[in-house]
């Protein structure tokens, strides 16, 4: 193997940011003695800092709040010594190309890096209707997995008819009375097996050639107000609950024409969480996968602090 001069730089690794994946591959990275900077977004937040209650979690059987969750996350990274900066990354570029050194651009910065994990998130596309972003954590949920357990013996609204929203509706079934699946066409777009099950469900009905258009309620929802796409007509849902499924957008648009991604945005990685770019790796929501949760994103960023590990150590292991 050739041998060659590593040139300057700052950091073995800089994290793109700080949700459960960036913090779990910041603990990892830092405990590994790696040289790690995590940045943060300055005027973003991981989706999971809204999160009323998280039930699911391990090792945790009374759950806990999203928010305080993040903030044990922080306390144990910086416990090891991982350096944070609350800033907004606007460009990451390739500053040299053997070996490859990364150039990541924030705030009035600029961090040279051997490598960079990419764990920036995803959020769920929302309506855009009235009473949406009032009842979120009221009765307004983009996550069956996570929120369906509160809606016991309930009445609740699916809006969407991908396959995202038939598999979270046919899960919703083990909890709500009634799962209503709203649809704006009058066929669904999920995979023909999905829509056996949620045919073959008497607790799952449709609304079809309908489009929401507000949530309403009081302290909590108490039901959708919707509009026959044909007619015109507007009607009133009672529910308890609404589980919003229309798609979700990632936050990888900096990436853009660095690393390979799907028709969405979202990062395409191997097993090992590599992209398809020397030294750039993808943890958590940002990445094509089909279950997003926290605990599959904490996984995601101690498989990617990991992998990078093995990237640097090769790469400091062929210079002088």
């Amino acid at each position: 193997m050739s041998q060659i001069h590593l040139p300057e730089y700052d950091y073995d690794i800089v994290i793109v940011g700080g949700g459960p994946a960036g913090y779990t591959a910041g603990i990892y990275a830092a405990r590994a003695a790696l040289r790690t900077l995590l940045v943060e977004g300055a005027g973003t937040v991981s989706q999971i800092t809204i999160t009323d209650m998280i039930e699911n979690y391990p090792g945790i059987p009374d759950g806990i709040g999203g928010f305080e969750l993040m903030q044990l996350f922080k306390k144990q990274a910086l416990k090891f010594g991982l350096e944070i900066a609350a800033q907004d990354v606007t460009a990451v570029r390739q500053a040299s190309a053997d070996p490859v050194l990364w150039e990541v651009a924030a705030g009035d910065r600029t961090y040279r890096a051997l490598s960079v994990i990419v764990a920036t998130g995803a959020m769920w596309r929302s309506l855009g209707v009235p009473g949406e972003a009032e009842f979120v954590g009221r009765g307004v949920s983009y996550c069956a997995t996570c929120d369906g357990p509160f809606y016991r013996n309930r009445t609740v609204v699916v809006v969407g008819g991908g396959d995202t929203a038939i598999q979270e509706a046919l899960f919703l079934t083990h909890f709500a009375d009634r799962v209503i699946v709203i649809h704006r066409r009058d066929r669904l777009r999920a995979a023909g097996l999905l829509q056996n099950r949620a045919f073959a469900e008497e607790k799952i009905t449709f609304v079809w050639n309908a489009t929401v258009e507000a949530i309403t309620g009081a302290e909590f929802v108490t039901g959708v107000r919707v509009k026959d796409v044909k007619t015109g007509a507007v009607s009133e849902i009672a529910a308890d609950g609404a589980f919003i499924f229309v798609g979700r957008l990632p936050y990888t648009e900096v990436f853009q024409g660095l690393v390979a991604m799907d028709k969405t945005g979202f990062i395409v990685t191997d097993e090992n969480l590599r992209t398809d770019a020397p030294g750039i790796f993808a943890a958590g929501d940002c990445r094509a996968k089909q279950f997003r949760q926290v605990v599959t994103a904490a996984g995601d960023g101690a498989n990617a602090a990991n992998s990078a590990e093995l990237y640097i150590d090769e790469l400091k292991g062929r210079t002088y």
